[in-house]
């Protein structure tokens, strides 16, 4: 049975309701986010505190942007069922270039500041280098029951992955060498918070940062009000 890992509610701040949110990241202070849905998927920048947005660059209406990750001085940012991903310069936001996905789907994305490391909603969980865009190894998340799937936003947190899965409310803490599910949170308590219903199929949970200058996670979901400070007690 997988390990149950607890955790504490410590804060929330303001979230859009009009973003989809696909990819979150917490870096230099700021929060970073890609959203979804053909016509409205867009990459932003913004004040965790007030929301109020600093920079945004929209994505063409013919991609359904996903996953994003911030590695240095370039954003990387996946696409649906486009196979293609975008890279874009951390400080202007200008698209620097496109890139193939090998995997029919790109969903969630991190980086454990060597590799990308991108999940494509099966239980698969793919690595690969940000200059060539070669897969360098790729894991199967599995826990005592076998694979796992749906495995969609990630994020690197002190040498694990933790990603939300799809249409649940929890979080999975993963070895990113062997794919064992570690533990996992179950936040339905926090979606109650958000002041959402206890179930919603497109308005799930998704979004994991991790602020590491203060030691925090933050989470939100697909168009909600919050973004919700948590501790995960592992």
């Amino acid at each position: 049975m997988t390990p149950t890992i607890p955790y504490r509610l410590v804060n929330q701040f303001p979230h859009s309701t009009d973003a989809f949110t696909e990819g979150l990241q917490f870096v230099d202070g700021v929060m970073y986010e890609s959203t979804g849905q053909y016509g409205n998927s867009y990459l932003t920048k913004y004040n965790l505190e007030s929301g109020n947005m600093i920079k945004k660059v929209d994505i063409e209406p013919k991609y359904f942007g996903e996953g994003m990750t911030v590695m240095g001085d370039k954003i990387y940012m996946l696409t649906y069922k486009e196979r293609t991903g975008f890279v874009f310069d951390k400080a202007t936001f200008k698209l620097l270039k496109t890139f193939p996905l090998t995997t029919e789907e790109g969903w969630g994305m991190t980086n454990d500041s060597t590799n990308l490391i991108y999940s494509d909603g099966t239980s698969y969980i793919h690595f690969i280098d940000p200059e060539t865009f070669q897969k360098t190894k790729q894991i199967e998340v599995m826990d005592n029951y076998g694979p796992v799937t749906n495995i969609n936003e990630l994020e690197y947190i002190n040498g694990h992955i933790y990603a939300n899965q799809w249409n649940t409310n929890y979080i999975l803490k993963i070895d990113p060498n062997t794919g064992k599910v570690l533990g996992q949170s179950d936040l339905s308590n926090v979606r109650r918070q958000a002041g959402l219903p206890p179930s919603g199929y497109e308005d799930v949970l998704n979004g994991i940062a991790y602020d590491k200058n203060k030691n925090r996670i933050l989470i939100t979901g697909k168009n909600w009000p919050k973004i919700f400070e948590v501790t995960l007690d592992n």
